[in-house]
């Protein structure tokens, strides 16, 4: 007699069928969400490398942040161990200070360059650009003359002995730190920029001068052109430090000024104002300082005076705020460490000493 497969052991019975699929569901819920950690730490641990990369590569180890100048307003201690060492720092003598580079070095760093008369468009129309930079307009001007470069740690280091002024903040005991005598000068307000250029027998720029230096005639967004391009700049962290002021040479403007993207924001004469026919809010242009109203909450209360224009964007900011057409803005006895300058003229002035 032949043997038959017992058909009701292979067959479910109802109850064990929706266990079964309950079973089932609860396995392939727990395997998404298992996927779903995995993934989320995966994408968590992607961040905390690329922090750590962004940090290696940009600026310094967080562990030596002490030893570094930051924004300006946030090192209250270094300010007051500079104000008390302001007796004992050693500084230059002038033999000392001519030695910091050679005299072909001098000679550039003095030069000044002719911007011609004319008209030029100053500010944009482009709808992303902050509204201080609205709108688009014309502006004439009578020619002048502007520094090729930024004011060099080196030239402002003559200024210091010839004054007696007190040396920029991050100069320990008076003196540029090692091999930045090429560097644009920071940690200057603008007052210090306005004494300086006094002295040398020129004047701060005005924001249109400095723009059309930059810019020309054709409004382009960049010295160079309308493309942002990151080998012809210093900027968002690329460095993670200033750089020698001759380090770009392919992000000339079109009359040949140099530096005039990143590197360092530039203070300009000009209080910060909105342009004529602006839609920027009123507000935005009145000088406000940060207080605090609990543990958890501040507020911007209003001074009643004016910030000041700085351009040009630095070796920290977002590559499209070196725009040549951008507007920064500061109090004018602010200093930072991404601040710099360079003078102007109606006239070419060589450089003292140079």
């Amino acid at each position: 007699m032949m043997n038959t497969p017992d058909v009701r052991k292979n067959t479910l019975s109802a109850a064990d069928y929706v266990r079964r699929k309950r079973y089932l569901s609860a396995t392939l819920i727990i395997c998404f969400v298992l996927l779903a950690i995995g993934a989320t730490l995966y994408v968590v641990d992607q961040g905390f490398q690329r922090m750590s990369e962004m940090r290696t590569h940009a600026t310094y180890e967080l562990k030596d942040e002490a030893l570094h100048i930051r924004a300006a307003g946030e090192d209250l201690v270094l300010h007051s161990v500079h104000e008390a060492d302001k007796n004992r720092i050693t500084g230059y003598s002038l033999a000392e200070v001519e030695g910091l580079l050679s005299k072909q070095e001098w000679i550039e760093v003095n030069s000044m360059l002719p911007i011609p008369a004319g008209r030029f468009l100053m500010g944009t129309d482009l709808e992303r650009a902050d509204a201080q930079n609205h709108p688009q307009h014309t502006v004439k001007l009578p020619v002048f003359w502007i520094d090729k470069y930024p004011v060099t740690n080196a030239q402002y280091a003559r200024f210091v002995v010839a004054t007696s002024r007190r040396p920029p903040l991050n100069w320990k005991q008076g003196k540029i730190p090692q091999g930045e005598a090429l560097r644009p000068v920071t940690m200057v307000s603008w007052h210090d920029a306005t004494a300086y250029a006094k002295w040398a027998g020129k004047r701060l720029p005005t924001e249109a001068e400095w723009e059309k230096s930059g810019r020309g005639t054709d409004a382009r967004r960049w010295p160079w052109g309308n493309t942002m391009d990151p080998a012809r700049l210093n900027a968002y962290y690329n460095v993670g430090s200033t750089t020698n002021v001759n380090t770009y040479p392919n992000g000339a403007s079109p009359y040949g000024v140099m530096d005039m993207a990143g590197n360092v924001n530039e203070w300009v004469a000009n209080d910060f104002v909105p342009y004529p026919g602006s839609d920027a809010p009123l507000d935005l242009f009145k000088g406000k300082v940060v207080r605090s109203t609990s543990a958890k909450e501040i507020e911007l209360v209003p001074t009643g005076g004016n910030y000041k224009v700085l351009r040009g964007g630095s070796w920290k900011g977002d590559p499209f705020s070196t725009a040549v057409f951008h507007r920064n803005f500061a109090f004018a006895n602010a200093a930072s460490d991404f601040f710099g300058f360079r003078c102007a003229s109606h006239l070419m002035v060589k450089g003292k000493g140079g």
